[in-house]
């Protein structure tokens, strides 16, 4: 070795230490420069370590497994007991209590995993999923489609046409500002995204954006189902206006028709909506949500779909805003699934039955809310708090 290189006398004493330990042989530490060499000092674990270490992750081990065994019977009958409501359904059968699984999932409460003493590789650690953020909605608009959404001067502005398009839609005001309340905190603006709430320099969470946080796949979604409407209401606009501002709308209208027959160019599924959603042209199609004439009817139609999904199952009873979010947010079969609980199955049903396992354990909410009812009421207050505040406000005014 060439120490006498090496002045600094601290990373000598370093690579004194070194040289006695068993990780490091001398002809490899030739090829680290000094800030390597003591960081793998640091790095290096005794035998003792490792064999501490090696105790503690077998106790883990076993403990794991054993709570794995557990937590897999349960999850499996969540399963079990969904498929027979969903089959109970489609014969018209009445759901009873004994449809679902009344306890609690179980809990992991044995040891927590071991730090390994020894280094690890760089490349084991796992490199994070790229969310697209508005910025590149806004790019692929323009590279794919030669199109760029028409924004508001304001926010109002597009509250006013959002009001518009939900009255329209026979939707009420209670149902559309609790909701917007509920998702966007009480403040969003049209284009606020999942993560980004209250810094732009933040991490996006999801690719969800505006008053209901419509992800990428429920843009495509919509586009494929309901795509006819909004041509027809794009049209009349288009014959309604005049020079520059017709111009504009005919483009838009061409460019809504070519979105609308890419999202129906695939089977009407949500994992095909969802591939589209996943490029750049189903980013393309989710900045239909920042334009002030499309916007408000993607998101009008969200809503919607859910109301009438309920009526065509023959739930005819006005959903309450907290109803309406419950579809919202789980899924139209699901969220009606708790919607048509009387309050006393509602207060004895866990949440569980609604998610599966991965959704579950990554839903705070939804485990601190335990039972249907809990689930509901938290759901409520926090409409209610959130109603109060400026952005909602504004919505309700808009009405």
């Amino acid at each position: 070795m060439r120490l006498q290189l090496i002045r600094d006398p601290l990373i000598v004493l370093a690579l004194g230490m070194v040289l006695t330990g068993p990780q490091l042989q001398a002809r490899d530490l030739d090829r680290m420069p000094p800030a390597a060499v003591t960081d793998a000092m640091a790095q290096a674990a005794s035998p003792q370590a490792i064999a501490e270490y090696g105790r503690k992750l077998a106790e883990y081990q076993q403990a794991r497994a054993a709570f794995e065994a557990e937590a897999g019977a349960y999850w499996s009958q969540i399963a079990e007991r969904r498929r027979g409501r969903n089959a109970k359904r489609r014969e018209r059968q009445p759901i009873t209590l004994d449809d679902y699984v009344l306890t609690q999932p179980p809990v992991y409460t044995g040891p927590k995993r071991p730090v390994n003493p020894e280094p690890q590789p760089a490349d084991e650690a796992r490199e994070r999923k790229y969310i697209p953020v508005v910025a590149d909605f806004l790019k692929a608009a323009a590279d794919e489609f030669h199109w760029t959404p028409q924004r508001p001067a304001n926010d109002v502005e597009f509250k006013r046409a959002y009001a518009r398009a939900a009255t329209a839609a026979g939707l009420t005001r209670d149902q559309a500002v609790r909701v917007y309340a509920f998702e966007t905190g009480g403040n969003g603006n049209h284009d606020m995204q999942s993560g980004l709430e209250y810094s732009r320099r933040a991490r996006a969470i999801s690719t969800a954006i505006g008053y209901n946080q419509l992800l990428t796949t429920n843009s495509v979604d919509l586009l494929a189902e309901q795509g006819h409407h909004f041509i027809h209401a794009l049209t009349d606009k288009a014959a309604a206006a005049s020079g520059v501002a017709r111009q504009a709308m005919e483009h838009k209208l061409a460019v809504l028709k070519r979105m609308v027959a890419l999202a129906k160019s695939v089977p009407d599924e949500w994992s095909e909506h969802e591939k589209i959603g996943n490029t750049p042209q189903g980013w393309a199609m989710h900045a239909m949500v920042l334009d002030i004439d499309v916007g408000p009817l993607l998101q009008t139609h969200k809503l919607l779909t859910s109301v009438m999904f309920a009526r065509l199952k023959g739930y005819t009873r006005p959903l309450t805003a907290a109803e309406l979010e419950m579809m919202n947010l789980t899924g139209d079969s699901t969220g009606l699934d708790m919607v048509t609980m009387p309050q006393a199955t509602r207060e004895q049903v866990p949440t569980s039955n609604f998610f599966q396992r991965a959704g579950y354990e990554r839903n705070p909410v939804a485990i601190r809310n335990n039972t249907v009812a809990k689930l509901l009421a938290v759901t409520d207050a926090r409409m209610d708090s959130n109603s109060a505040l400026p952005g909602a406000r504004d919505l309700a005014a808009a009405f």
